[in-house]
C-alpha cells in the first residue's frame, strides 16, 4: 500500500461513519440470499476527561509514560490509583480499552520504586493476557531506573530454571490463579520473600471469575491474604473488571473484604456501529426430522470476516468453541482464496489448547498486524492489547452481556470508528436477542455469580488451607465450615488438635489436597492430543469433555488441519489422532438420567410445583452422528464408554394431569412437549442467569420416579453447582416467559434449532412437539400468575 492510500485509509477509519461503511461492504459481499440484518445501532463517540498526575508518582514513571504517548491520566485511572495508594481495596469497572491497567501500574510501580524490598502479584484468568500485560510493563520500564522492579512471568509455560530465578529475584510476578494455588501457596515457605513484602495484588478481568471457577478463585485469594498476613504483610487488592452490576459487592465476595468501586469511564471512545445478523433459512438443507435449518453462524461469520479482511479491516471473530474457531478460519481462507488470494495466509485461528510457542507466535502476529483476521475463542476476549482493530464479529451470543461488550470493545481504539456484528446461531437465546435488541443493547450488565461456601468447593479448599497453615476455630467459623470439616474429619482427611496455643485443624499425613483441586472446575486432568504418526503433541482438552469430543472416530480440528481420533485412553490421559480429511464432521450422542438427592426450597403454584434441589446427573456417551458438510446426516455410530455421575444443583417444575388436560396435551404428546420445553428453557436460562447454555443441561420425563409427576429439570454442569439453576428458580416467571416468547415467535412450522431443537441433545432431538410445548408453558405461566410468583424479578 502506497503512502497516499495509507493516509486515505487512516482518514476513513477515524470517521464516525467508518463502521457503517464497513457494514455496507459486508452486506454487498457476504449477504447473498436476502438482508440478514434485524437491527443496527449507532453508538456515538465519547471524549476523554483527564487529570494531573498524582504528586506521589515518581518523575521517572511520568517520563516513561510520556515517552509512550500518555501525556495525562484519565480521571478514572487517577481515582483508582489514589484509592489504592491510600490503602483501599479498589475495583475499577469500566469499558474495554479504557486503560484500566494504568490505574494499577501507578501505585504498584511507585511502591516498587520507593521500597527496594517491596513485591507485587498480578493475576489474570488467561496466559495470553498475563503475557500481554508483562510485555506492556516491560516496555514501560525498559532502560530506566524502574527496571529494578524485575517483573517476571510465573505460569505453566515457565521453564524450571527460570522459576527458581523468579522466586529469588522477581519483585512483580505475573501469574494466574492456577499457579498461585499449586505453585506458590502450596510451597509458601519458598516464597517467603515475596509474601513478607507483598504490597499489592492485581486481579485483572475479575468479572471472568464466576461460577465454579470464580468460587475456587475466591477461596484461593482468601488463602493468599491469610498467608501474607502470617508473614506480616497486608496487601492492597486492585481489581479490574468490565462494566458489571454492583462491582464493589462482586469484588468484595471475591477477595473476602470490602472494596471501593470506580465506575465512571472517562476514556475516549470512537463511534461504533453494532449490527445484529440472523442467517436466513437454507433453501436446500434440512436437519434432523426434516426441520429447516439456517445457514450456520460459523459459515456466515467466515464470509463476513473474509469480506472485512478484503476491505483492509483488521478483524477479530469470536466463537464459543475451539472447533468453531478452527472452522471459521478455515472457511474464511477458502473464501479469500477465490476473492483475494494474496490475503489468504493472513487469517488464522487462536484458541486455548495450543502449545505455548504457537500461542506466542500468533499473539505477536496479531499485535504487529501480520495477521489481518483471527478467529478466536474467548481466549482473546480478556484484555490483550491488539491495537488498531477495525471490526469484531461475534459468532453466537457469548453467554453474558458483559462478555458481549468485552468482545465488542476489542474494536475501535481511542477515537477510531468500528463495526461489531453479532451473528445469531440456531439457538433460542440468539434468536430472541436479535429480534429483541433491547434485551441485549439496553440491558444492564449481569452481576458475577460466585458461591465459595458450596461444600463441594469449600471442602477441598479448606484441606489446602490447613496444609499451608493449620486452621483455627475462628477461621472455621469465618468460612462457615463446621459441617464441612466434620465430614472431612469423618473421612479421615483432617483432625482437630488442642495445645497450649489453642485448637487447630491439621490435615492427616496421607492427605495431598492441592493436586486434587482443579481451580477451573474441570472434571479431571487434561487429555493430551497426540499425532499417532509423528508423536507430536498437538494440544490438550479437558478430561470431562473428552468422551464427547475425542472419542474414537471423532473429527478433531487443529490450526486448519483435520484429524480423526484413532483411540481415546482416558486412564492414560491421551487421545491418538491421524491427519486425514474424512469429508464429514461428528457430534456425540449421550444418555442422561437424574436423581433428586434433596430439596433445597420448594414453592407450589396451584397445579405447578417448582423447586431448587440437589441432584445426581448420570451421563454416558453412547454414540455419535457423522454429518456431511452439506448438513446431511450420514449415519449414527454406537460407542461403549463409561458413565459419569455429576452431583450438582437443579431447578425443576412439575405439572398435574389436570393442567395437562386443560392445555389439551395428550399422553402421546406429553414427552415431546416436556422435551421441547426443556430444550427451549436451557437456551433461555442465560438471559436471567448470566451463563452459557453449555454450562447447563436438562432432563425431562413424563413421570419421574422421585416426583411422581411430569417433570422438567435444568441443572448446572459443574460439581456442586454454579448458581445458575438457583437464578432460574429465583426468576422463574421471567425465564419461562422469555422461553414461551421465543417458541411462539419462531417462524418454523414444527420446531428448529432456533427454538426447541438442541445442538447437544443426547436423543437426537426426538421426540419434540413445539405446539404442545407452547401450550404447556402457557398453562404453567398461567398458574404462576394466578397463584402469585413472589420470585418475579
Amino acid at each position: 500500500m502506497n503512502p497516499a492510500d495509507r493516509t486515505e485509509l487512516r482518514a476513513r477509519k477515524a470517521s464516525d461513519s467508518y463502521g457503517r461503511s464497513l457494514l455496507n461492504r459486508v452486506l454487498t459481499e457476504a449477504a447473498a440470499g436476502g438482508n440478514p440484518l434485524t437491527h443496527v445501532a449507532e453508538l456515538p463517540a465519547q471524549r476523554a476527561t483527564t487529570t494531573e498526575w498524582p504528586d506521589w508518582v515518581p518523575s521517572e514513571l511520568v517520563t516513561a509514560l510520556d515517552a509512550q504517548g500518555i501525556e495525562l491520566p484519565w480521571a478514572h485511572q487517577t481515582r483508582t490509583a489514589e484509592l489504592a495508594a491510600g490503602g483501599n481495596h479498589v475495583v475499577v469497572s469500566t469499558g474495554t480499552a479504557s486503560g484500566k491497567s494504568l490505574g494499577y501500574q501507578l501505585p504498584v510501580l511507585t511502591a516498587l520504586h520507593d521500597d527496594p524490598r517491596a513485591t507485587a502479584l498480578y493475576l489474570s484468568p488467561t496466559k495470553a493476557l498475563g503475557a500481554d500485560q508483562l510485555r506492556a510493563v516491560g516496555s514501560l520500564i525498559h532502560d530506566n531506573p524502574l527496571r529494578e522492579a524485575h517483573p517476571a512471568s510465573y505460569d505453566g509455560d515457565t521453564p524450571a530454571e527460570i522459576r527458581q530465578w523468579v522466586r529469588a529475584n522477581a519483585r512483580w510476578i505475573f501469574t494466574n490463579p492456577d499457579m498461585l494455588h499449586v505453585g506458590i501457596l502450596r510451597s509458601h515457605q519458598r516464597w517467603a520473600r515475596v509474601l513478607r513484602n507483598l504490597r499489592y495484588v492485581v486481579v485483572d478481568e475479575c468479572h471472568a471469575y464466576r461460577g465454579v471457577f470464580g468460587s475456587h478463585v475466591a477461596l484461593v485469594l482468601r488463602r493468599l491474604r491469610r498467608l501474607a498476613q502470617f508473614y506480616g504483610a497486608d496487601p492492597v487488592f486492585i481489581l479490574c473488571s468490565a462494566t458489571s452490576a454492583d462491582p464493589a459487592a462482586s469484588a468484595g465476595r471475591l477477595i473476602g473484604a470490602p472494596v471501593t468501586a470506580v465506575t465512571e469511564d472517562c476514556s475516549p471512545r470512537g463511534a461504533r456501529t453494532v449490527a445484529l445478523w440472523e442467517p436466513p433459512l437454507s433453501a436446500t438443507v434440512t436437519g434432523e426430522n426434516g426441520a429447516p435449518v439456517r445457514r450456520t453462524a460459523t459459515s456466515e461469520a467466515a464470509k463476513i470476516m473474509a469480506a472485512l479482511v478484503a476491505e483492509g479491516a483488521r478483524t477479530l471473530t469470536f466463537v464459543r468453541s475451539r472447533r468453531g474457531a478452527e472452522l471459521i478460519a478455515l472457511d474464511a481462507r477458502r473464501v479469500l482464496a477465490e476473492t483475494a488470494p494474496e490475503l489468504q495466509e493472513r487469517v488464522a485461528a487462536y484458541r486455548a489448547g495450543y502449545l505455548a510457542e504457537d500461542r506466542r507466535e500468533l499473539e505477536q502476529s496479531l499485535s504487529q498486524g501480520t495477521l489481518l483476521g483471527a478467529a478466536s475463542t474467548n481466549a482473546l476476549e480478556l484484555g490483550v492489547d491488539i491495537a488498531g482493530l477495525d471490526a469484531v464479529v461475534i459468532a453466537g451470543f457469548p453467554g453474558t452481556v458483559a462478555s458481549f461488550w468485552q468482545q465488542a470493545g476489542r474494536a475501535g481504539r481511542r477515537l477510531q470508528g468500528s463495526l461489531v456484528v453479532l451473528v445469531a446461531t440456531d439457538d433460542p437465546l440468539d434468536t430472541y436477542l436479535v429480534h429483541h435488541p433491547e434485551a441485549l443493547l439496553d440491558r444492564p450488565i449481569e452481576a458475577t455469580i460466585t458461591d465459595p461456601y458450596s461444600p463441594y468447593i469449600l471442602g477441598p479448599q479448606l484441606l489446602c488451607a490447613a496444609m499451608e497453615l493449620p486452621l483455627t476455630d475462628e477461621e472455621v467459623s469465618e468460612y462457615r465450615a463446621d459441617e464441612v470439616l466434620a465430614d472431612l474429619a469423618e473421612q479421615g482427611l483432617i483432625r482437630r488438635r488442642t495445645s497450649s496455643r489453642g485448637a487447630r485443624w491439621h490435615i492427616t499425613a496421607h492427605t495431598h489436597p492441592h493436586d486434587d483441586v482443579d481451580v477451573r472446575g474441570g472434571l479431571g486432568s487434561p487429555v493430551a492430543i497426540v499425532n499417532a504418526e509423528t508423536g507430536r503433541l498437538l494440544g490438550t482438552a479437558d478430561a470431562g469433555r473428552a468422551p464427547a469430543t475425542l472419542h474414537t472416530g471423532a473429527v478433531h480440528l487443529h490450526q486448519g488441519e483435520t484429524y480423526l481420533v484413532d483411540e481415546l485412553d482416558l486412564e492414560g490421559g491421551v487421545a491418538f489422532v491421524n491427519e486425514v480429511d474424512p469429508g464429514f464432521t461428528t457430534s456425540s450422542r449421550q444418555v442422561t438420567s437424574i436423581t433428586v438427592e434433596g430439596v433445597i426450597e420448594e414453592r407450589a403454584f396451584g397445579a405447578v410445583t417448582a423447586a431448587s434441589a440437589q441432584v445426581a446427573v448420570t451421563n454416558q456417551v453412547v454414540g455419535y452422528l457423522r454429518t456431511l458438510v452439506t448438513g446431511e446426516v450420514l449415519d449414527q455410530v454406537e460407542l461403549d464408554l463409561p458413565a459419569h455421575t455429576l452431583h450438582t444443583k437443579a431447578v425443576l417444575y412439575t405439572v398435574t394431569p389436570q393442567l395437562l388436560a386443560a392445555a389439551d396435551i395428550s399422553d402421546e404428546q406429553l414427552p415431546g412437549a416436556l422435551h421441547a420445553a426443556e430444550h427451549a428453557a436451557i437456551g433461555m436460562l442465560p438471559l436471567v442467569a448470566g451463563c452459557d447454555r453449555w454450562d447447563i443441561g436438562g432432563v425431562s420425563i413424563a413421570e419421574h420416579p422421585d416426583t411422581g409427576a411430569p417433570t422438567v429439570f435444568v441443572y448446572d454442569g459443574q460439581p456442586g453447582g454454579a448458581g445458575f439453576a438457583e437464578r432460574g428458580f429465583a426468576q422463574l416467571t421471567d425465564w419461562l416467559s422469555a422461553t414461551l416468547s421465543v417458541i411462539r415467535s419462531c417462524e418454523c412450522q414444527d420446531g428448529c434449532p432456533s427454538c426447541v431443537q438442541s445442538p447437544k441433545c443426547g436423543n437426537g432431538n426426538n421426540p419434540l412437539d413445539k405446539d404442545a410445548a407452547a401450550r404447556l408453558l402457557g398453562a404453567v405461566l398461567g398458574e404462576l400468575a394466578t397463584h402469585g410468583d413472589p420470585a418475579v424479578s
